[in-house]
């Protein structure tokens, strides 16, 4: 079903793609792509990009929800790598405008760990058709009143993180965000499918969402995200953590969230940052080899090693206001959940619909998978978790196996 290359070593991982991929003919596809030590040891695809049955290719992008986060605040920690700004730099030093409402004390990075109280999309929008709108996101967003003070607590900014750090980048660079993105990342590490802002040119190669029986009933969105937190409310209650379905339609659901055509190519023309990211597996999986590598990759340095590690910093713990689970914010990437492996130094982020990307310093593993079928959770689901677990075992036996070059 699969193809593509796979590194003898790394076989499970290939392996626990295929177990994932719908076995109907019209189920979805995926890709998965995994670097070790720098080498990329596994590149794979399969399964359909769309409901008409045709395959995933070589090159296929796929809408990747809150994976571009990760993206995000790469491209944001090269802007302090340069000394262009610092964490610890209130906001409105590079964006005046944001001083607005009492916000004047907010930093870059109580914006990355996401302290800064802007998760309340609903009080901000009036209907979500505004989001394709940049300067309409950065106006209304400079003039927006945090839900709580600032640092005070911390909740997961799902919307409004990709304007709040994507204005700073285009302040800072002064290109447009999708332009920063190409220039700062995708050109130096030589990736072709790191897109925030899919061009006109490059839309016969993107996949199409195929959304689960579940998600095509009636009612409004805010009403299916309640069904699926139900479910989730059963598997949390035994833990004992509440969900607040309110909380998190508040933070995720615009107004007119509905009348948004998330496979339309108005929406993923658009440039949001914190949401539709239109990635390849191997373009996310080499920005994540070079974090890996403590900031260089195949001769190309973005990042100095103490602005990796300093990125990979815990700033935070403990059940935040949006999210009902612990997420250990790191400066815009959160903990790597695995089945077993601890990766205590790993950092990334996952996405709605279950795409995700992480890098592993202490293995030098990094690990991303790209797809179009299912929902799963705002951040993530267990097949992302899956593929995860599988590279890092299989780093863990090449280690303590030896490799050919040892």
């Amino acid at each position: 079903m699969l193809q593509g290359m796979v590194h003898p070593d790394f076989q499970k991982v290939a392996d626990a793609l295929e177990r994932q991929l719908p076995r109907s003919g019209r189920g979805g596809g995926a890709a998965v792509c995994v670097y070790h030590r720098g080498e990329k040891v596994v590149d794979c695809w399969g399964g359909n990009r769309d409901e008409e049955g045709n395959p995933w290719q070589e090159d296929t992008l796929a809408l990747s929800y809150s994976t571009s986060k990760g993206v995000a605040s790469t491209l944001i920690h090269i802007m302090v790598d340069r000394g262009l700004i610092d964490y610890e730099d209130p906001v409105c030093e590079v964006w005046p405008e944001f001083a607005a409402s009492g916000k004047h004390d907010i930093t870059l990075r109580q914006l990355l760990c996401h302290e800064a109280g802007l998760y309340d999309i609903r009080s901000i929008l009036d209907h979500a058709g505004r989001m394709l709108d940049w300067e309409y996101m950065a106006e209304a967003l400079a003039d927006a009143t945090p839900a709580h003070p600032p640092g005070a607590a911390h909740g997961y900014h799902a919307l409004t993180y990709g304007w709040l750090v994507g204005e700073l980048v285009r302040r800072l660079t002064g290109k447009p965000y999708a332009e920063a993105l190409e220039s700062e990342i995708a050109r130096p590490l030589g990736v072709d499918g790191l897109f925030v802002g899919l061009p006109a040119h490059q839309m016969h190669r993107r996949a199409k969402l195929i959304l689960p029986d579940l998600m095509k009933r009636g009612g409004s969105a805010v009403d299916r995200v309640e069904r699926y937190a139900s479910g989730m409310k059963r598997l949390l209650r035994l833990a004992r953590i509440r969900v607040d379905t309110v909380a998190m339609a508040q933070a995720l659901i615009p107004r007119g969230m509905d009348e948004v055509d998330f496979n339309g190519e108005d929406f993923v023309s658009a440039s949001i940052p914190a949401a539709n990211g239109m990635f390849t597996a191997r373009a996310l999986a080499r920005m994540y080899a070079l974090l890996a590598n403590d900031g260089e990759l195949d001769g190309v340095r973005l990042l100095k090693r103490e602005t990796v590690w300093r990125a990979a910093e815990v700033q935070n713990r403990g059940v935040g206001r949006v999210i009902p689970l612990p997420m250990h914010w790191r400066l815009g990437y959160h903990r790597v959940p695995t089945f077993g492996p601890r990766v205590p130094n790993g950092f990334g982020h996952f996405g709605f619909g279950g795409s995700g990307a992480w890098a592993d310093p202490d293995r030098d593993l990094a690990v991303a998978l790209t797809l179009n079928s299912g929902v799963g959770t705002p951040f993530g689901d267990l097949r992302m978790v899956r593929i995860g677990t599988a590279a890092a075992r299989c780093a863990d036996r090449r280690k303590l196996g030896g490799d050919e070059e040892e």
